[in-house]
């Protein structure tokens, strides 16, 4: 069967902490009917050694380039960068701040052998202490994610996509979610893939979890707005309805629901007043304690 080739790109900002075990964590996977092509990393605006790092694995892997953008605009101003520059017809997106597993990348792209799908997604996968309120939040909002995505389709985290477009809205602050319909009004299918498990890290404080949710919530407001497109976690019903058929109902476990369910609600408060305000988040305020993986 015909090898499927693709670019991936890499987003990165002061990723010092995470980019290099992510690039080894990519050249060191097995793959067998996917191949990587090239890697792109755009380092937005770095004012520590990540290009650094990027250049010794590059002197190691000439498959390894970087893209350096002096200063910091945006996720999408990097993304538009690494679709203008990708040579393959598959692109594959992955944040810097990210861990695959080792065969995340071979199931995220296998199923472009269908011509008919347009865009994958991975299953997000914290690393958090789910022992701590905080690492407790963050595996209730990725299992919510995965549910949903079980049902129906929500990109986040690591993402494939064919090279049909020429850009996402440049001032956007939801970046894989505005690939979502660029893709699908083009007439191609969408497809989640929960082999395809990429681990991350959830915020440890209140504060870098509110910055997060009313980002998110607001970049979503906008998008509904420009392109007349809701993603699917935009629907309190759905996602009520999800945490009840899952609902742990220990008394601990289910206090700490509701105070998650409550922070929620006010992210996403703020976020419906940012967008109202129409204050930016294109280039959004880092969450610090998304930052620092374990070694896995």
């Amino acid at each position: 069967m015909e090898t499927i080739r693709c670019s991936l790109g890499i987003m990165a900002h002061n990723e010092e902490a995470n980019i290099g075990r992510l690039l080894a964590r990519v050249r060191a996977a097995s793959f067998e009917r996917v191949e990587i092509a090239e890697t792109l990393v755009v380092a937005s605006g770095c004012t520590d050694r990540t290009e650094d790092v990027v250049h010794e694995a590059a002197a190691a892997d000439d498959r390894i380039r970087l893209i350096s953008q002096p200063t910091r605009e945006g996720k999408a101003s990097a993304m538009n960068e690494f679709i203008s520059q990708a040579r393959c017809d598959v692109l594959v997106l992955s944040s810097a701040d990210l861990l695959p597993a080792e065969d995340a990348i071979e199931q995220l792209v296998r199923p472009f052998a269908d011509p008919e799908i347009g865009m994958t997604a991975s299953r997000p996968v914290p690393v958090n202490d789910p022992a701590t309120f905080m690492g407790f939040a963050a595996h209730l909002l990725w299992d919510l994610h995965h549910e949903m995505n079980l049902q129906g389709f929500k990109a986040g985290e690591m993402i494939a996509f064919r090279k049909v477009f020429e850009r996402i809205p440049p001032h956007t602050a939801v970046d894989e979610a505005s690939v979502e319909p660029l893709v699908r009004g083009q007439g191609y299918a969408v497809r989640y893939v929960p082999e395809a498990v990429v681990y991350n890290k959830g915020p440890e404080t209140v504060e870098d979890f509110l910055r997060q949710r009313r980002r998110i919530y607001a970049g979503h407001l906008e998008m509904k707005s420009r392109l007349g497109y809701a993603v699917s976690t935009m629907s309190g019903a759905k996602i009520v309805g999800l945490l009840l058929r899952n609902m742990d109902w220990r008394p601990k476990q289910l206090w700490w629901t509701a105070r998650v369910v409550a922070l929620e609600v006010y992210g996403r408060y703020l976020g419906r007043q940012d967008y109202k305000a129409r204050r930016s988040h294109t280039v959004w305020e880092i969450a610090e304690t998304t930052k620092e993986l374990e070694l896995l």
